[in-house]
């Protein structure tokens, strides 16, 4: 093979290569299952706005304001993570605005929260 069609050759396979990579890049989309996710869950991410509770080992149910679905409010279920994540350490997000990702199901229009987790 002379040098001009192997140069030829060489050019069009890189043209191929980087062609591919930029559709892969742009159409591969950013929805990455999370292997620790609940089945059949939904997740919220958002600041704690407010926490209903009797005291911090009573709470029933906190308010979450996300960037795309305004403020939404969740009832406690039987939290899948209870000890790494105890309810009343929502209190403390609410003070300090960092924020939390919630994974619920909803049941009749009721979303209950059954994990949450510091959102990094």
């Amino acid at each position: 093979m002379d040098p001009r069609t192997r140069n030829l050759f060489i050019g069009a396979l890189v043209a191929v290569i980087a062609l591919t990579g930029a559709a892969a890049f742009l159409l591969g989309g950013t929805a990455v299952r999370d292997p620790g996710a609940p089945a059949g869950a939904q997740a919220a991410v958002g600041v704690i706005v407010g926490v209903q509770s009797g005291g911090l080992d009573k709470v029933t149910g906190f308010d979450l304001r996300t960037t795309d679905q305004g403020t939404l409010a969740f009832s406690l279920g039987n939290l899948e993570n209870g000890t790494e994540f105890p309810p009343g350490h929502l209190v403390e997000h609410q003070a300090t605005g960092q924020p939390v990702r919630v994974w619920y199901r909803t049941d009749g229009g009721v979303r209950t929260a059954i994990r949450l987790e510091d959102a990094r």
